[in-house]
């Protein structure tokens, strides 16, 4: 599945991605500044939801487009089971 991202969904995923790059590099500074271990906890969840938000936006992007062929009619079901498989491995993957 080629992921192929178009405008608003781009920039809301490289939002995402640029926020959780942003607190992985503020939780980094958090520990060499021997800061408190609630705080850095707090920052780093904070990160961690940032990056499953943005795994989301890709899989469901990729779900909306990879459920559609390039006519605009639904895939086989052999297609559609080969697809399900391979998403669900992908959302499992973020769990």
């Amino acid at each position: 599945m080629d992921l192929d991202l178009a405008g608003a969904e781009l920039r809301a995923v490289l939002n995402r991605l640029r926020r959780a790059q942003g607190q992985i590099s503020g939780v980094i500074r958090m520990i060499e500044e021997g800061r408190d271990c609630e705080d850095v906890v707090t920052q780093l969840a904070a990160a961690s939801r940032a990056l499953d938000r943005a795994g989301f936006a890709i899989i469901a992007t990729g779900l909306q487009k990879c459920l559609v062929d390039g006519d605009g009619g639904i895939k086989s079901t052999e297609d559609r089971e080969e697809l399900r498989a391979r998403l669900e491995k992908l959302f499992l993957s973020l769990a």
